[in-house]
């Protein structure tokens, strides 16, 4: 990379890392709070847990189809204002019905989409992978920092405390992407585009260019067009975040009626062991013909996962091994499907297209916060777990064939 390229992935990755950190941050802690609350049910508990990923959802393609229009900063200060007013309605909630109001006001600051779209404006094809995966590392960096810091700020401030946190967090993450990105070459090519032609000399900062190239499954500038040939890696993220959202209903649970010592404490070796096995993967990623097989051993091992846990939910140490393999293996495909995807995605369409790919992600973690949910209300943990090998499974299957 060239100093503008890492300058934007570096700072775009810490605006990732702030808005995730906050979303991540209620994971490990929130289903202990809510069923505490009025009106708490454990359908209700998971439709609050998942229910920002529907307004995600539904927004994640306007909001990418308006930044490929108006510019992408503008649309991450409005999604980020909103993620603050959710919290803000979350962290003074009386009950289970507002709560779920405040989540899904969150929801509606659909900013990750535009956020991937302009790191993909401002990096060059040839190391754009290499960019995803720094914002892959840093999303699954704060995932991590959430699962070990939440339930201590839990400890300290409380669940609501947490809420204003994030709040605050999604403010300071405007300055940083409105001051600390340099997109003023592509608002004049914005305004202006030639296809094919040189960018303008001074207009951008070396390695800024707006990608136009309409190399990609399929080529044209619409939402069906742009996803054609992408099907496969949408159906993956939603079922990954799915059984994500799905699992935290079950664990911290779990977790309460095995140990009284703070979740942290399991929650800090698996990451680390987890990190140390994704790290190699993801380096190898990168070479010619390594990235479907990598892709559907990870998705094979989250299978494994899911039926160790439903065997050894029981036993603190079970869990936590059976921890450490889900989280290899996820922490692997989130850094790695992002960038798949823009590499296949049209340039001419590439907000449209991550804007489905994000739906898909978001829509995911709804209905798996909601399915885990129901599955907890009927039978408990073994059939969240099983329940999510039975998803994954489904997952596999279809990428094999594709």
């Amino acid at each position: 990379m060239n100093s503008a390229e890492r300058r934007a992935t570096l700072t775009l990755a810490s605006v990732y890392g702030l808005r995730m950190l906050g979303m991540f941050l209620i994971l490990p802690v929130f289903v202990l709070y809510a069923r505490d609350l009025p009106g708490a049910t454990p359908a209700l508990m998971g439709l609050a847990l998942g229910i920002y990923g529907l307004t995600q959802a539904l927004l994640q393609i306007p909001f990418g189809w308006l930044s490929d229009k108006v510019g992408r900063k503008p649309v991450i200060a409005l999604g980020l204002v909103l993620f603050a007013a959710g919290s803000a309605v979350a962290a003074t909630a009386p009950d289970m019905v507002w709560t779920v109001i405040g989540r899904a006001i969150q929801g509606a600051g659909a900013v990750a989409a535009v956020l991937a779209a302009l790191l993909a404006d401002l990096t060059r094809d040839e190391v754009r992978t290499r960019a995803m995966a720094v914002v892959g590392v840093t999303i699954g960096a704060s995932f991590g920092v959430s699962l070990v810091l939440g339930p201590v700020l839990e400890a300290w401030m409380g669940v609501r405390g947490i809420f204003w946190l994030t709040a605050l967090m999604a403010l300071g993450a405007i300055a940083v992407v409105w001051w600390g990105v340099d997109d003023s070459g592509l608002r004049g090519q914005r305004a202006a585009p030639t296809v094919g032609a040189a960018p303008t000399v001074g207009a951008a900062p070396t390695g800024a260019v707006l990608d136009t190239d309409a190399s990609g499954p399929e080529r044209g500038s619409g939402p069906l067009a742009a996803n054609a040939g992408l099907w496969h890696f949408h159906l993956g993220i939603f079922t990954l975040h799915a059984v994500l959202t799905a699992m935290f209903v079950a664990v911290p649970q779990v977790l309460a009626d095995l140990t009284t010592r703070p979740h942290s404490w399991v929650y800090l070796p698996v990451l680390l062991v987890s990190v140390a096995f994704m790290v190699p993967a993801v380096l190898v990623a990168d070479r010619p013909n390594w990235q479907r097989p990598l892709q559907l051993g990870a998705v094979a091992t989250l299978v494994a996962s899911f039926i160790l846990m439903g065997g050894l939910f029981g036993s603190l140490w079970g869990l936590a091994v059976a921890l450490a393999v889900f989280f290899t293996a996820f922490n692997f495909l989130e850094a790695s499907l992002p960038a798949a995807v823009s590499r296949a995605a049209p340039g001419t369409a590439r907000g449209s297209a991550l804007g489905v790919y994000s739906s898909c992600q978001f829509l995911g973690t709804f209905a798996g916060g909601l399915l885990g949910g129901v599955l907890w209300g009927i039978g408990g943990p073994t059939a969240v777990f099983l329940g999510g090998a039975v998803l994954v499974a489904i997952w596999f299957g279809v990428s094999a064939n594709k």
